[in-house]
């Protein structure tokens, strides 16, 4: 429900830039693709938050060069099926057991699932630490040696941050679960790419930022994909016309995203628009968005929530995915590019506002890559009108499955293990985090 956006918006805009907690640092980033806006208010956030531990009980740890394995403990409430668990499990299996150990710290509710049980056996170990307050886990987590600790969780549901606001390894970084700053000098790095956060967006991150070649984003290649393309009609889309879709949650299409969208319905004939059903009131808002900018709420379709291999293979039916902004498709947009389908974004500041390019890039498709809505209104429409350029365009998102970095999950993990290195060594040396880029 649109009624009270543009209010609330500008509301929460203003307590930020006024210093103030609006509120929580993850709902900012489906509202503003400024990252200025969201370090704001990761801050203010955290600095609300009053301290439940004694700082002078939890000492500063030095970082001391040993032999043997550099020891990486993840830490995460989601070692199950998981939308981060599901990017992340063969980068898991994949790191090399000979120069590092790999250790799971779980403060999430103990699911045996499948995905469980294939996480545990990537680990070298496996800590259950949810029944344990901070002071608890935080002590377990000091206590085994980590040279590095990587928090899975950032600002998002579940979160245990004041485990690492009290230090638990002389090398802290945020990874993958969060899109921003933490907004707290306990965290030393954010993992990115050079897409993500280039060098005249560092200043809006508390960490220092380590990039790898292509994308930041994880991805399992060993998950199968299918080979072909679902019948339209079982899926309640027509045989013909061109089909438009976004699988993002609900909460992330804005009006004015919403407002391209029904344009571009409007101008091409006979198109559709194929969205994710998230629940049934949003549905019903969204027809009614649709009949209020005169278009038929029949031409927007929900799709219900199905298993992750039927939703790759259903996706193949659809023509363009139009991504949202200012928070992009980020498991979606890979899930889209992952079967070829063509995914077009548009870029903000923010770090949730440019993973769909980061995405695009890692695939050699910056063409689908936009900066500005009404250069994304534009190039959607000449796409939908133009058969043979949709069907050249489709045919290297194909070609980009086998031959772009994105799923190339041994050269991702390779060049995750020499950020780690190097954060390691800067630490044995005593040297302060830096910026790093790893080539």
């Amino acid at each position: 429900d649109w009624k009270q956006a543009d209010h609330d918006r500008a509301r929460v805009i203003e307590a930020t830039n006024q210093g103030l907690p609006a509120c929580d640092p993850f709902r900012i980033i489906s509202f503003s693709d400024q990252a200025a806006h969201q370090q704001a208010l990761a801050r203010s956030w955290l600095n609300s938050r009053p301290a439940t531990w004694a700082p002078d009980a939890w000492p500063n740890i030095m970082a001391k060069r040993h032999e043997g394995r550099i020891r990486v403990g993840y830490f995460s409430a989601d070692f199950h099926h998981h939308a981060t668990t599901l990017l992340m499990a063969q980068m898991l299996e994949l790191h090399d057991k000979l120069r590092f150990e790999v250790i799971g710290i779980s403060f999430g509710p103990p699911r045996e699932d499948a995905m469980r049980l294939r996480l545990r056996k990537a680990f070298d170990s496996f800590h259950d630490v949810m029944a344990m307050d901070d002071d608890k886990a935080a002590m377990l987590a000091r206590g085994l040696n980590l040279d590095i600790a990587i928090d899975l969780k950032g600002h998002t549901l579940d979160n245990r941050i004041d485990i690492f606001r009290r230090r638990v390894a002389p090398v802290q970084i945020s990874y993958l679960g969060f899109p921003g700053t933490l907004g707290g000098p306990f965290m030393d790095y954010i993992l990115a790419d050079q897409t993500l956060i280039p060098d005249q967006l560092r200043q809006y991150y508390d960490e220092k930022v380590i990039r790898i070649p292509g994308t930041y984003q994880a991805n399992d290649a060993s998950r199968s994909t299918p080979l072909t393309s679902p019948n339209r009609a079982n899926l309640g889309l027509p045989n013909d016309g061109f089909v438009f879709c976004c699988f993002n949650n609900n909460y992330k299409i804005t009006p004015e995203i919403f407002d391209v969208w029904m344009r571009l319905l409007r101008n091409t004939p006979g198109s559709v628009l194929w969205l994710l059903a998230d629940n049934e009131t949003a549905s019903a808002n969204l027809r009614q968005e649709a009949s209020a900018r005169g278009v038929d709420p029949s031409r927007v379709i929900f799709a219900p929530r199905v298993s992750w291999e039927e939703h790759l293979e259903r996706q193949m039916a659809a023509d363009l995915f139009l991504d949202t902004t200012p928070c992009n498709a980020h498991t979606t947009a890979s899930d889209a590019l992952r079967v070829g389908l063509p995914v077009l974004t548009c870029t903000g500041t923010a770090f949730a506002s440019r993973v769909a390019a980061s995405l695009l890039h890692a695939q050699g498709l910056d063409e689908l890559i936009t900066a500005d809505l009404r250069s994304y209104e534009v190039l959607a429409q000449k796409l939908a009108r133009s058969p043979q350029q949709m069907s050249a365009l489709r045919l290297k998102c194909e070609s980009a499955i086998e031959t772009g970095l994105m799923l190339n999950s041994l050269a991702h993990v390779r060049a995750i293990e020499s950020a780690y290195e190097a954060v390691v060594n800067r630490a044995w040396e005593g040297k302060a985090p830096d910026h790093i880029d790893v080539y």
